[in-house]
């Protein structure tokens, strides 16, 4: 293990120790809206969670050992709705760096090309960025968790094998340009999931031509949840409640469907059950006196169970 993975692992560590103090008993399943901080990796951070709750974690999109912020972490029976967490849009603060271009398309890369940063009027950086607003096609970096022919990039790139990232189509919702100086700019990022801001930034260089890199960057929103829910993980135990949302509190977009006893007892056992023929056809959430019981697909008038959360 190296150096910098050992300092990450261990600042996580203990965090996790002094988390355990004053626990506040079991932990309820549902999502709990971290504040990661730089140095960690996401899955650091989902090893400190199962350690010092004592279930089931997992994450809902990777952020970077140089990144902060929202990090969702789905816990207990929860894990089992990670997949509608995975694509849903993300907001993002990011300082970018211009003059130099970087290996990793971040500040802790070796840098790999120098330019002089050209004087650009604010309507001329503005032109700059809006060409990367909209759908456009993205290459990941050479040092990201992508997989190429069964090995992730950063796999090859460590030992010098050199792999093609995929090109694929991404999408920007809209690029805030927040704060402007002549060799850094400050940037709100609206993306879809699956978008890079690493190469959104090395990109970004790259059409300018002076080369660019990510100094920092910082996740405000994930999906439903937002820096104002989030707790860093030091008090992960002690200020779980307020972070935590309960199995009943997700996937508000849904509609709700409630049971009557009978039909509750039969989507238990992953029975099939009448619904409403007005209901749209599509994913539901299916209750039962207040409990999320099962998230399911409506065809038809008929709910059949996928997900059965609260099972006989």
């Amino acid at each position: 293990m190296s150096r910098r993975r050992a300092r990450r692992r261990g600042a996580v560590n203990n965090a996790a120790d002094r988390s355990r103090t004053g626990a506040p008993g079991p932990v309820p399943h549902g999502v709990l809206v971290i504040d990661k901080p730089e140095g960690p990796t996401s899955h650091d951070v989902v090893e400190s969670a199962r350690r010092s709750l004592g279930t089931r974690a997992g994450h809902t999109g990777t952020l970077d050992p140089l990144a902060t912020g929202v990090l969702p972490l789905v816990l207990g029976k929860a894990t089992r709705l990670s997949r509608f967490y995975q694509n849903q849009d993300k907001e993002y603060l990011a300082r970018i760096g211009l003059g130099r271009t970087t290996e990793t398309y971040d500040r802790e890369g070796d840098v790999v090309r120098e330019g002089p940063v050209p004087e650009l009027s604010t309507p001329k950086a503005r032109e700059f960025l809006d060409r990367f607003v909209g759908e456009i096609p993205q290459r990941p970096p050479l040092y990201s968790a992508v997989r190429v022919q069964g090995r992730r990039l950063y796999e090859l790139a460590r030992s010098r094998q050199r792999g093609e990232p995929p090109l694929r189509q991404v999408r920007i919702h809209g690029i805030e340009l927040l704060e402007r100086k002549r060799e850094e700019w400050t940037l709100q990022v609206h993306c879809a999931a699956g978008t890079y801001i690493r190469t959104l930034a090395h990109d970004l260089g790259e059409a300018i031509g002076c080369g660019a890199y990510l100094e920092s960057l910082r996740r405000t929103r994930s999906g439903a949840f937002d820096l104002s829910q989030a707790i860093s993980p030091e008090r992960m135990m002690q200020e779980w409640d307020r972070a935590h949302f309960p199995l009943e509190k997700l996937l508000p977009e849904l509609p709700l469907v409630e049971l009557e006893d009978p039909e509750a007892r039969r989507v238990r056992h992953g029975g099939q059950v009448p619904v409403n023929p007005r209901l749209p056809d599509g994913w539901c959430r299916v209750f039962h006196r207040g409990r999320l019981v099962a998230l399911g697909e409506t065809n038809a008038g008929t709910i059949r169970p996928s997900i059965v959360l609260d099972p006989l």
